[in-house]
């Protein structure tokens, strides 16, 4: 019986299939671990978008040779169960690579996990500056910003423009004390004074009234705002509403274009803050802001360009080295990470360090008035950069133990 010619295509498909299939299963499988806040206070600072960007980055990477997957969970800011979900990752599923973090506690956590477990981490969202001191790893890799940097940008500028005299508002937690805890070294090591501080529980508080009326009454002439996400979105409303803004100048030691973009120009308006992206930088953040913007809600802050940067790199290191080696020892590929040079265009061109600290340059913020905005997104003005190589801890301080002296 001859064969039809649609009969004769059918099978070339099949095998076609079939050939491809059998190709797919022995190509290595390298995964990605995105863990944050996607239902808590820090959901806009990192959750959806971040894992956009992570997946932007994937899509861009054009290197062949393996397949790369993405996981996601949700960490709800609780150390136990962020280190449930790692552990399950990685002994369970074959995770390579972890990252984002948010909560301090919980990267502290992921970042000790995955030194015994020989795997990589990269936070991108975390704040604490003992990711790269005395809570360093050799499989650890801290991007994108830390307290050290954002005190020295933010604070530092501030003392230098006269504000001379500081009140905190910080929340009970890790991160929050260390804002307070660099600030106060600079704005002391400038001849600035700390005149008080109100430490609150976190996440219970929402109704900051007391500690706002006690700065206000302090004289002060700057307002540290240690809290973040919608802590920092609530502190700066409520400040707005009880007018301290008239006496005081509101600093946020750590604070994202989407808290800004959440509390509206209108009560944000003079507000000075550091980040390390901003998507109307110059033609390469622009660039990358174009390609991501259809796929997300929120358009991506530092964290989360952040995502987008370290996987690329990441992927880099990958290829370079061999996925199998890549997934055989995560030690040796936070090494490759450090000796490649990195560049993309959310951050441009940077370095890791040996300790881990991922360095890039900082930007000083101040918000736009509403009359200065040209969209909802326009939000910035650009008041001073800090070199990458002047923005972080000196490694001369010794302060992570991988640190040869």
């Amino acid at each position: 019986m001859p064969i039809s010619r649609r009969s004769l295509l059918a099978t070339a498909a099949a095998a076609t299939i079939a050939r491809r299939r059998a190709h797919a299963q022995t190509r290595t499988v390298i995964r990605i671990g995105v863990i944050n806040d996607q239902s808590g206070p820090y959901r806009d600072v990192n959750g959806p978008t971040s894992i956009a960007c992570t997946r932007q980055a994937i899509q861009e990477f054009s290197a062949g040779g393996f397949e790369v997957e993405v996981l996601t969970a949700d960490h709800q800011n609780k150390p136990d169960v962020g280190t449930a979900i790692t552990r399950q990752w990685i002994d369970q599923m074959g995770v390579d690579f972890i990252q984002d973090g948010a909560s301090s506690a919980v990267a502290l956590a992921i970042s000790s996990i995955c030194r015994e477990r020989n795997k990589v981490f990269v936070p991108t969202s975390t704040a604490t500056s003992d990711l790269t001191g005395k809570a360093c790893s050799p499989n650890t890799i801290h991007w994108v910003y830390d307290t050290y940097m954002e005190a020295k940008s933010t604070g530092g500028a501030m003392v230098k423009a006269g504000g001379d005299t500081w009140y905190f508002i910080t929340p009970n937690y890790a991160a929050g004390l260390a804002f307070q805890r660099d600030t106060t070294g600079f704005v002391e090591a400038a001849g600035g004074k700390i005149l008080g501080s109100h430490q609150y529980p976190f996440p219970e508080t929402s109704d900051f009234s007391a500690p706002l009326v006690e700065a206000k009454a302090s004289g002060a002439k700057i307002l540290g705002i240690a809290g973040a996400g919608s802590d920092l979105i609530n502190i700066v409303k409520q400040a707005h509403e009880f007018g301290v803004q008239k006496t005081m100048n509101l600093a946020a030691l750590i604070a994202y274009s989407t808290d800004v973009h959440s509390m509206g120009l209108e009560t944000a308006q003079g507000l000075r803050l550091s980040e390390t992206y901003y998507w109307d930088l110059n033609d390469r953040t622009r660039s990358f802001q174009n390609r991501i913007k259809d796929k997300v809600a929120l358009w991506p802050n530092m964290s989360q360009a952040g995502n987008y940067s370290c996987t690329l790199h990441y992927l880099k290191a990958v290829q370079t080295m061999g996925a199998a080696a890549a997934k055989a020892d995560g030690a040796a590929t936070v090494a490759r990470m450090k000796a490649m040079p990195t560049d993309d265009d959310c951050f441009g061109a940077g370095r890791i360090r040996e300790d881990g600290r991922k360095i890039h340059p900082v930007y000083l913020f101040e918000v736009k008035k509403p009359a200065e905005s040209r969209h909802e997104w326009d939000l910035y003005k650009l008041i001073a950069t800090t070199s990458a190589e002047e923005a972080w801890r000196p490694l001369t301080e010794r302060a992570c133990p991988l640190v040869k002296a």
